[in-house]
């Protein structure tokens, strides 16, 4: 029986002993880990909205008058008119031929009779000035002048309405189809200009930000086909009321749009930016832990991964500024955090 007891006790020995070493070994078990070191960075606060672009400037052109259907070329590309094309202001698109209107206009005539009413005018004064012709005559001279320019001016104006010409420098967006020398109606759209090199947009924005976006502020926007770009804009307009049934206010966006990436129609992610820090740490919001104590993230020195509580202050959808527990150049667990407890060895792996 004595026997027994003495042999149970080694084994008990023996059993705890290989404990202690496993966990001694466990302990010593270095953890792989990525890290980054601290450096100092800016960060802005967002308020994320959506929206639909829409250009500044547009106008759709129309015939004013019955005629033949001719359009032109490109001076650019020496090819006929297409849709996407740019336009300059003042650019023929597209010329319509009637010549009985044209001759209906009588622009040479007129044109020969206003030549003919200033020359009568100039002989008019030249006599007044050596009093060979009363004030009433000179008058009367002056008026004729004055009502032959009008009649030049309001035919020059009749035969424009042979010339589909742009108003405004954009993109061809819309151009109806028409056989050259075709006959077309007055009132027919011949075609749609957009200026989109400055866009708005208008958005809803939650009622609890009422108080922090105000105009002037920077608004970054992007569209999933261009993810690689960022365009800037700035807050334009706001609403002082709130929709009680959306408890929503309006506002506006201006876009600087100089490259043309957003199209007209294109459904935008704004994010505005509401604050800004320049020259403070900066953290990924994932490697922050959420403990009783508070906030904490894994600081790596000389192989061994501390947990540290930290205070944090501006925020986005990514990062956060922390305010407090961390230094610049110390380096944080941005990998690997997940089965670290306080005092872990690690192994730094790139």
């Amino acid at each position: 029986m004595k026997k027994n007891l003495i042999l149970f006790a080694v084994v008990l020995s023996f059993a705890a002993g290989c404990r202690n070493q496993d966990q001694t070994l466990a302990g010593d078990v270095e953890i792989p880990v990525t890290v980054e070191e601290l450096k100092v960075k800016s960060i802005e606060e967002f308020i994320n909205t959506t929206g639909t672009a829409f250009p500044k400037g547009e106008i759709e052109l129309k015939s004013k008058i019955s005629a033949s259907y001719f359009l032109e070329k490109n001076p650019s590309t020496g090819r006929l008119w297409q849709m996407g094309d740019k336009v300059n202001a003042g650019d023929v698109i597209i010329r319509l031929e009637d010549q009985e209107y044209v001759n209906s206009v009588k622009m040479e005539t007129n044109q020969l009779n206003l030549e003919l009413m200033e020359s009568e005018l100039k002989k008019q004064q030249s006599l007044y000035e050596k009093g060979g012709v009363t004030q009433k005559e000179l008058k009367t001279a002056e008026i004729n002048y004055e009502n032959a320019k009008t009649t030049v001016a309001t035919s020059k104006l009749q035969l424009e309405k042979t010339r589909i010409s742009s108003p405004l420098s954009g993109v061809i967006v819309d151009l109806p189809y028409h056989t050259q020398g075709t006959q077309v109606e007055a009132g027919l759209t011949m075609v749609k200009i957009m200026d989109y090199k400055t866009m708005y947009m208008d958005v809803q924005l939650p009622e609890k930000y009422i108080n922090e976006i105000r105009p002037g502020q920077t608004v970054k926007l992007t569209n999933y086909t261009i993810p690689e770009d960022t365009i800037i804009g700035s807050v334009t307009q706001l609403s002082p009321a709130i929709n009680a049934d959306t408890r929503t206010f309006k506002g506006t966006v201006s876009i600087d749009n100089h490259d043309l990436l957003l199209r007209p129609g294109m459904f935008v992610k704004a994010d505005i930016v509401v604050d800004h820090r320049d020259s403070v740490i900066v953290i990924p919001k994932n490697i922050i832990l959420s403990r009783q104590r508070g906030k904490t993230v894994f600081v790596v020195d000389r192989g061994v991964a501390s947990e540290r509580i930290i205070e944090t202050g501006l925020e986005n959808l990514t990062d956060v500024e922390v305010t407090r527990g961390l230094e610049r150049n110390e380096r944080i667990v941005t990998g690997g955090f997940e089965t670290l407890g306080n005092r872990s060895k690690v192994k730094i792996i790139k």
